[in-house]
């Protein structure tokens, strides 16, 4: 569990944006034919995947790289995670020149360990889930004096809300679909459309198993639940206080998916848009293909965007592509 935090809001958007435009460039949102033919619908590809570290999580590292305290700058940092916000925040510490280790648990695919030591962090593996390895991080930080850095911290979220900023500078969508593990993107996605593009639906989308922000959002609170997803960036166990305050009462639905229609979502990106997607980077698109639930409104005119968020596939999942 992460501590209370102040909500985030779109003026600390735009000033997030501006320091992130140093490092990273605008990505792509693009249209893909043989994709619409394959939905029957018009939707675009916020191609996300295409930042350094492959993830859009990126944008969350850089912002916090601009912004560490001295005392944070001086101790060095902590984070846990299954792999993008890992490299996210390893990015970031390189660019800030200071020193990071990231807590892992055993299910991070080997392919996202080996790109968070490669970026100059200290990987420590502990536990088999993701809480399993935030409780060992947050200990490992009271010991060192290192400073926490919860996935969830303000400073990521506003990096991770910039994308949306891009996305509704470059079309008037209908609806956008959005990949939700502890729901950073997704509380991104609210703040910038609430200010920008009221009339569109955010939809957030999530493995149905590994239900915990799904949950909480149902519920009002915030719940537990094992994560045996195959999807490692969908795999929290607990949802997130910052994260499910913004998106109580702002997002529009939220949808589970099975891995499977997952798996299938991976492979149109494949073949239809040719675009390689780790689990939670084609959960958006399974969200789009799933049948409408009750009380969700209908899209108004204006194509669907789904957010392509992460392209660390794991040999697992690209092997996976080839199946029928």
């Amino acid at each position: 569990m992460c501590s209370p935090a102040p909500d985030p809001t779109y003026d600390d958007v735009v000033r997030a944006a501006a320091l992130v435009a140093r490092e990273l460039p605008a990505t792509p949102l693009q249209s893909h034919p043989l994709l619409d033919t394959a939905v029957g619908t018009e939707v675009l590809v916020k191609h996300e995947h295409v930042l350094p570290t492959g993830s859009f999580k990126v944008r969350g590292g850089v912002h916090l790289a601009a912004t560490l305290t001295d005392e944070e700058r001086r101790h060095g940092l902590v984070t846990c995670s299954t792999g993008n916000h890992a490299q996210s925040v390893a990015y970031g510490a390189r660019l800030a020149g200071v020193r990071v280790t990231i807590v892992m648990p055993s299910s991070a695919p080997a392919v996202k360990q080996d790109a968070v030591a490669a970026l100059g962090a200290d990987v420590l593996v502990r536990g088999t889930t993701l809480g399993e390895a935030g409780e060992a991080a947050r200990a490992l930080a009271a010991t060192t004096g290192g400073s926490f850095i919860c996935p969830t911290d303000p400073r990521i979220v506003l990096g991770h809300a910039t994308a949306y900023l891009e996305l509704f500078g470059q079309a008037t969508p209908s609806a956008v679909y959005v990949p939700i593990g502890s729901g950073t993107g997704a509380a991104g996605a609210c703040l910038v459309r609430d200010a920008l593009a009221p009339g569109c639906q955010v939809i957030g989308v999530q493995s149905a198993a590994a239900p915990a922000g799904w949950r909480s959002w149902r519920s009002g609170t915030l719940e537990t639940a094992p994560a045996a997803t195959r999807a490692s960036g969908l795999a929290t166990t607990t949802g997130y206080l910052l994260p499910q305050r913004i998106l109580r009462d702002r997002l529009d639905d939220f949808v589970l998916v099975l891995d499977d229609a997952i798996d299938a979502a991976a492979r149109l990106l494949a073949t239809r848009a040719h675009t390689l997607a780790e689990g939670a980077g084609a959960a958006a698109l399974a969200g789009l293909l799933t049948p409408q639930s009750e009380g969700r409104p209908g899209r108004s005119a204006g194509p669907a965007v789904v957010m392509c968020t992460g392209a660390n596939a794991s040999a697992d999942e690209i092997a996976r592509l080839a199946a029928a």
